[in-house]
């Protein structure tokens, strides 16, 4: 039984990614349904919330169905992210999680996010400072390094692990990899096989499918996945892994029916939350995902993704299920 702190995650957890933009209650509610075992939020930024920003705050809104579910933050200032911690675990989360692997350049080179990896004294001094000012699990989501010249994650574990992190996340790629090339999983195996590391570790990092998922588990010896871009327009993906790690079969895949009917309450949960407008916007990201590989798709892709109100939305979605209603995927 994996554990963080005193919550029960099952044997092998599968984890939702924070990803900015994507990991709303929205798409979290439909990840749960299809069987993610614990959520984050999107990062929120620490200067954004001790400032009482619209944009940072909403993102705080957790629903009781999400749990076990973690709040997770940025920064780069410790005074900042403590006063930031203090306010997230005022919004009732299971776990606060403590961004320090988000490789893009408006947070990385300003030293938040992967850009602390440069800076493992003052990583391990802002971890001590958030973990003493709340009393509910912190965990850390983190790269390998910034680049493969300064890959010191076992190290890294070890310090966070000392001053109380109740769990890490690793995205086995460095910051200077982006999102880019192959996630390095070896170094995660270092991580597991070191003795003085007793806390969990997810993986994070190229899987997308249940038979790479379970050929990672064995290989690398890790306590759970974390999944993030497969996700996306596939929430499908947790129980599908579920279902393989159990049995060694495969799920059969969702169909048209079943598509449509998870992009439509994903539609409604959006427009329910940010409201018309904002929810149909924040929704163009997903509709390709949902019907990815359809052909002569972009017709109503672009129909989609141009439409400004609720029915225009949701009549292309009637006609995609006309038009297709004998495609198999």
């Amino acid at each position: 039984m994996v554990k963080i702190g005193n919550l029960e995650l099952g044997d092998f957890p599968l984890l939702l990614a924070p990803m900015e933009d994507v990991s709303d209650p929205p798409f979290r509610a439909v990840c749960k349904q299809n069987g993610a075992d614990l959520m984050y939020t999107e990062f929120i930024s620490s200067e954004g919330l001790i400032r009482d920003a619209a944009k940072s705050v909403q993102k705080l809104d957790i629903f009781e169905y999400e749990r076990p579910v973690g709040i997770q933050i940025f920064g780069n200032e410790i005074d900042s992210m403590r006063e930031a911690a203090a306010i997230v675990e005022a919004a009732g989360p299971d776990i606060l999680d403590i961004n320090y692997g988000c490789p893009v350049n408006k947070v990385a080179c300003k030293g938040a996010g992967a850009g602390i990896l440069l800076d493992i004294d003052k990583m391990v001094s802002m971890t001590a400072e958030i973990v003493k000012a709340v009393n509910i699990p912190v965990t850390v989501k983190t790269r390998l390094g910034w680049d493969e010249k300064t890959i010191r994650i076992e190290e890294v574990v070890e310090r966070l692990q000392d001053i109380g992190i109740q769990a890490i996340s690793i995205h086995a790629r460095t910051r200077k990899q982006m999102y880019k090339g192959v996630a390095d999983w070896s170094y995660l195996a270092k991580v597991k096989q070191n003795p003085r590391i007793q806390i969990p570790v997810f993986g994070n990092g190229d899987i997308d499918s249940p038979e790479k998922a379970l050929a990672y588990k064995q290989k690398y010896g890790i306590d759970g996945i974390m999944i993030g871009r497969a996700a996306i327009g596939y929430p499908w993906i947790f129980n599908e892994i579920k279902h393989f790690l159990e049995t060694g079969q495969k799920l059969q895949g969702p169909d048209l029916e079943e598509r449509i009917r998870v992009a439509k309450q994903h539609l409604d949960f959006s427009v329910e939350w940010k409201g018309e407008k904002l929810g149909i916007l924040e929704m163009r990201r997903h509709y390709t995902n949902y019907f990815r590989g359809m052909p002569n798709f972009k017709a109503f892709r672009t129909e989609m993704v141009t439409a400004e109100n609720y029915e225009q939305v949701s009549g292309v979605l009637d006609q995609v299920a006309q038009v297709y209603a004998d495609y198999e995927f």
